[in-house]
């Protein structure tokens, strides 16, 4: 069995999240493993696995931010907002003739998408409405009542504008806050544009710390399963508290310690030989753990 860690997994396309947790749940030989973050099955790139006690992490890690490179397709809306969804009937939508479509204009709706902003979720996604997956009920013709979320894009930048026929694809570049939705995006996008929009192609390049380039495909991963030991995974994602032998036996007794000043945000708090003790906040002038890995101070 492996030990506890973090795989970064290039996520193919045409495959959940689901599936590859269970590829990796094979390849690492537990069933303790988890993700940090879903992507849609049409999403490809970066993709966090914990393995064992890493599992813990996932939640902390799951709220960082992610960069995409996304393909946005003006002039046609679907069901799902992506292209897996059926074709919405383009009677309210202005048709996008490629070169009509003032650039200006174009750069205006990201603008206007970009910073903190209020999105409503896709109809198809996994948010909960009265106990339902709202993706249960579009799939059983029923449009949920889907509440406006804040989230943060950070940037929204154009890459590339070619011609899809009579309809204009758009390459963008996004930084945002967890929770956001690409899909999302594309949609408001053409809505404001009045055109209708639909995401194409979406890459996830960056979860928090780890990068595009840093991960493996799922081949690789047959043929050697890389793991991020889970100290390094831990130095890697957050910010670090170093423990006397003293503090580290008492955290991993559920004890309390002084502040680190370091505020509401987790900290991954090390024993002196290097290992991961717990992770860290600050709370009522107290350091508290949000998740403890020995059980010794060991």
């Amino acid at each position: 069995m492996t030990g506890s860690g973090l795989v970064i997994v290039d996520k193919p396309g045409g495959m959940t999240s689901h599936d590859v947790v269970a590829r990796i749940r094979r390849l690492a030989g537990t069933r303790r493993v988890g993700h940090a973050g879903t992507l849609d099955p049409m999403a490809t790139g970066v993709l966090v696995i914990g393995v064992e006690k890493a599992t813990r992490l996932l939640g902390h890690l799951a709220l960082t931010q992610k960069e995409y490179l996304a393909t946005i397709r003006l002039g046609q809306s679907t069901t799902t907002d992506d292209a897996q969804g059926d074709v919405v009937p383009a009677a309210a939508e202005a048709p996008v003739i490629a070169g009509t479509l003032a650039p200006e204009a174009v750069l205006g709706a990201l603008a206007g998408l970009t910073g903190e902003i209020s999105q409503v979720p896709p109809q198809v996604s996994a948010i909960k409405v009265d106990g339902k997956r709202a993706y249960r009920l579009a799939r059983a013709g029923e449009i949920a009542d889907l509440a406006p979320r804040r989230v943060t894009v950070y940037k929204l930048d154009p890459n590339a504008v070619r011609p899809a026929g009579d309809l204009l694809d758009l390459d963008v570049a996004v930084t945002c806050s967890s929770g956001t939705y690409i899909r999302a995006i594309a949609r408001d996008l053409g809505a404001a544009l009045g055109t209708g929009g639909h995401l194409t192609a979406l890459r996830r390049t960056r979860s928090g710390p780890y990068l595009a380039s840093q991960a493996r495909t799922l081949g690789e991963l047959t043929a050697g399963l890389s793991v991020i030991p889970l100290a390094a995974a831990a130095a890697a994602a957050f910010p670090r508290r170093e423990l006397t032998a003293e503090q580290a036996r008492a955290l991993a007794h559920g004890a309390r310690l002084d502040p680190g000043g370091t505020g509401s945000a987790p900290v991954a708090a090390f024993a002196p030989d290097g290992s991961l003790v717990a992770l860290l906040t600050d709370a009522d002038g107290m350091a508290r753990s949000l998740a403890v890995f020995v059980t010794d101070g060991s």
